[in-house]
């Protein structure tokens, strides 16, 4: 049984020095929209409503995270147009925001950007399925230079902000991990996403559904390396969506077999760390 071409990331956590700096940022920037904020704890989406998107728990004292650890090396946030992805990112140059990067992956096109606990951010959007192309059964992907003017020039009125579009979504999350055969271990073999491209040096590429990827890990920062302190601030978590009931059974099956440790968090999710500590969420 395969995994659900449905399946896809929901949402992620994350753990923050400053929530209100934080939610300057997601929310006054970028433009999601808080759901609840309750005590130290805000949660996102990109229309108002549940389910959230992003959840901000702020810790005062948490430190920053060491160069070289593994966990979160960007969520990728998936506008549901160019037009989309220009508002946001001219709302985001007219606030004088520092870009790390601006890309064309041939399946999306890419803007990036850090968070101000140095999460990286991606905030990309697809080009149509119909022009993919593969080669040896593997989506083919780049990293080319981005031409910015072509994706202001959707815009008819820049100084229009209403917000971000409500269809905007987490389309990936990619980690920084120690090990790449320990990540396919886990994310392909024990989960099911499907490898969809292996070809960029130190990096591995998973999907579900024929999507380009849902899972991203590389090692690029991270090879050999050791998950940051717990008290440092970054990722606590993501969620993964598998609306079907017997699959989720079948992914508890395979952990339980592999002596994975999980937990039930209801009766529709488990949750269980992987090889460099990451929680992960699954749920119907």
């Amino acid at each position: 049984m395969k995994i659900p071409d449905n399946t896809k990331i929901q949402s992620v956590d994350l753990k923050v020095r400053d929530l209100r700096e934080s939610l300057d940022f997601y929310s006054n920037l970028i433009g999601f929209r808080v759901i609840e904020e309750k005590g130290d704890t805000v949660l996102l989406s990109a229309s108002g409503k549940p389910p959230y998107i992003i959840r901000l728990r702020e810790v005062r004292d948490a430190l920053r995270r060491q160069r070289g650890t593994t966990g979160l090396f960007h969520t990728a946030f998936r506008f549901p147009s160019r037009k989309e992805l220009a508002r946001v990112f001219l709302r985001l140059f007219d606030n004088k925001t520092k870009f790390t990067g601006f890309s064309d992956h041939l399946v999306s096109e890419a803007i990036y950007l850090n968070d101000p606990d140095e999460n990286g951010v991606e905030l990309y959007a697809d080009r149509p399925k119909a022009g993919w192309h593969y080669s040896m059964g593997q989506v083919e992907m780049d990293t080319l230079p981005l031409d910015l003017s072509v994706i202001t020039s959707e815009l008819d009125d820049r100084n229009v902000w209403n917000g971000i579009h409500p269809e905007t979504d987490i389309g990936h999350i990619h980690l920084s991990v120690s090990d790449l055969h320990k990540a396919q271990e886990i994310y392909s073999l024990l989960l099911g996403f499907n490898i969809t491209n292996s070809s960029y040096p130190g990096a591995l590429f998973m999907a579900a559904g024929g999507y380009h990827h849902h899972i991203g890990a590389n090692t690029w920062l991270s090879k050999g390396g050791n998950p940051a302190p717990e008290n440092s601030a970054g990722l606590e978590g993501f969620t993964v969506s598998i609306p079907d009931e017997k699959y989720m059974g079948i992914i508890k099956e395979r952990a339980d077999e592999s002596k994975i440790l999980t937990a039930q968090n209801g009766n529709n999710n488990f949750s269980f760390l992987d090889f460099d500590k990451n929680k992960i969420t699954l749920t119907l």
